[in-house]
């Protein structure tokens, strides 16, 4: 059979977290009553007029920036002609040949050494949301929820320079990771602030020409989006290794199904009728404007985990878990510039327990009273040797939520590590002699024997004991 390679391009759309919508003033909020957050505007009513949410402009704007875009400053809205039964107005204002941002890229990691792929952004354009079609058992038909109606939306439209489900979703996960940076979008696929339109096409291995693509449409988990990638792919090869021609289609994607039925063939754009929209007028904006905007960007997630492994020495997971979440990312770095422990003890903490510990509490670090100080000296005393990791996590939980300072928890609970040779050898005999099997197997050549030895006198010191003192004295008396 011929060697095939796959070639993918995506178009997400990201819900923008503005208090209104994007031609009216009502409120943008996920969870209202169904049909409570809408008007005569944004439910198509004849004679309404729209006015453009100037916050949608710069949450675009700045989007673009961030995916090294070029930013139109003087561009336009356009009319997008098509009928859905949650779409009224039978329109959609949109954005056609003059979009806010075009001409970018996103460079993502493709492998635990950092090495990064270049992927083409074709453009960003603003645009409307439709509403949302509920069907439910306790009633015939289906309702029309009319509240998402004008939510502002951007389009982010990839160049087809993604080869794989794998690089679809490390695009994904950084689009995401760069609109929570951004604070533009709260990034929740669940109430389906982002969503995703994959087009798919193969071609033999070498081949210049791309091959016929067909689209999937509103897909809205990034696990779905690899599912449907490689379904979609393989149903391609078959169909062409069987000696079939592939159609432009539009084709729906049933992740519980695991596969996906054709809709209707592709529209091109001379489907939708665009014109400019009559009811706004040119989008003019200053240069001042695009230099605040353009300042605003922070160091970015992908920046950031590529700093993490260079210049701290993180491994690619922790830098990535770590990158990922602006609050986690923040107070890492606080803690380690305190200079008193090592990185890699920190991120350890920070993924480690402390997640699990907010997690439990459904709860943030801004809703606790550790503090990047507090982590980096119980850090620190474990590091030399003063109280155990085991002490740590009693540490940690102690003062998570309190005032108390990691040394006031050490010395109320009597936390401190013993050292001390002498003072444990007495304890390494006693466990030696109560573990004669355990002794035999190890000088046997059973020596993962030697951690139940150290377990065990961990377990006699009430974890006080310095574990590699305790390891010490055992290989030691082993070797008599």
């Amino acid at each position: 059979m011929m060697k095939y390679e796959t070639v993918i391009g995506l178009e997400v759309h990201a819900e923008l977290n503005t208090q209104t919508k994007i031609y009216c003033g009502c409120q943008n909020h996920f969870g209202s009553e169904v049909n409570s957050n809408c008007c005569p505007i944004c439910t198509g009513m004849p004679g309404t007029l729209p006015t453009l949410n100037e916050k949608v402009v710069e949450y675009a704007a700045r989007m673009g920036y961030a995916l090294g875009c070029t930013i139109n400053p003087v561009c336009k809205m356009d009319r997008k002609n098509y009928f859905y039964p949650d779409l009224p107005k039978a329109y959609q204002i949109s954005q056609y040949d003059i979009p806010l941002c075009e001409k970018g890229h996103l460079d993502i990691i493709v492998d635990e050494a950092g090495h990064t792929k270049h992927i083409g952004i074709t453009r960003i354009h603003m645009e409307e949301d439709a509403g949302k079609l509920i069907h439910a058992d306790s009633f015939a038909g289906s309702l029309v929820d009319f509240n998402r109606c004008g939510v502002p939306l951007i389009e982010i439209v990839s160049e087809p320079d993604l080869r794989s489900s794998a690089e679809a979703k490390a695009y994904l996960d950084a689009i995401r990771s760069i609109l929570l940076y951004l604070d533009i979008s709260d990034g929740k696929m669940q109430e389906g602030s982002i969503r995703c339109d994959v087009n798919v096409s193969v071609r033999p291995v070498g081949a210049a020409e791309f091959g016929t693509r067909c689209e999937m449409k509103n897909v809205n988990s990034f696990s779905a989006v690899v599912r449907a990638i490689d379904y979609e792919a393989a149903r391609q090869v078959e169909v062409l290794e069987a000696g079939g021609t592939i159609l432009q289609e539009t084709r729906r994607w049933d992740d519980m199904a695991g596969k996906n039925f054709l809709l209707r063939s592709k529209e091109d754009a001379q489907d939708y009728r665009y014109f400019p929209e009559p009811d706004l007028g040119t989008i003019v904006v200053t240069e001042e404007q695009l230099a605040a905007w353009r300042a605003s960007i922070p160091e970015l997630p992908g920046a950031k985990l590529l700093r993490y492994m260079r210049d701290l020495g993180l491994p690619y997971f922790d830098a990535g878990l770590l990158s990922e979440s602006v609050e986690k990312a923040a107070f890492f770095e606080a803690a380690a510039a305190l200079g008193k422990c090592q990185p890699k003890s920190l991120s350890n903490w920070i993924l480690g327990d402390v997640s699990r510990i907010l997690n439990e509490q459904s709860c943030t670090l801004a809703d606790t009273s550790l503090t990047p100080e507090k982590l980096a000296a119980m850090a620190a005393l474990i590091e030399a040797g003063t109280i155990s990791n085991t002490a740590g996590k009693t540490v940690l939980e102690e003062m998570i939520f309190s005032d108390k300072t990691p040394d006031q928890v050490v010395r109320e609970k009597g936390l401190a590590q013993v050292s001390d040779a002498s003072a444990l050898e007495g304890i390494v005999a006693q466990v030696l002699g109560e573990s004669e099997k355990v002794v035999a197997d190890y000088r046997g050549g059973k020596t993962n024997a030697l951690g139940f030895l150290v377990g065990q006198c961990m377990k006699l010191s009430k974890g006080q004991g310095n574990p590699a003192v305790m390891r010490e004295l055992l290989l030691k008396a082993l070797e008599e």
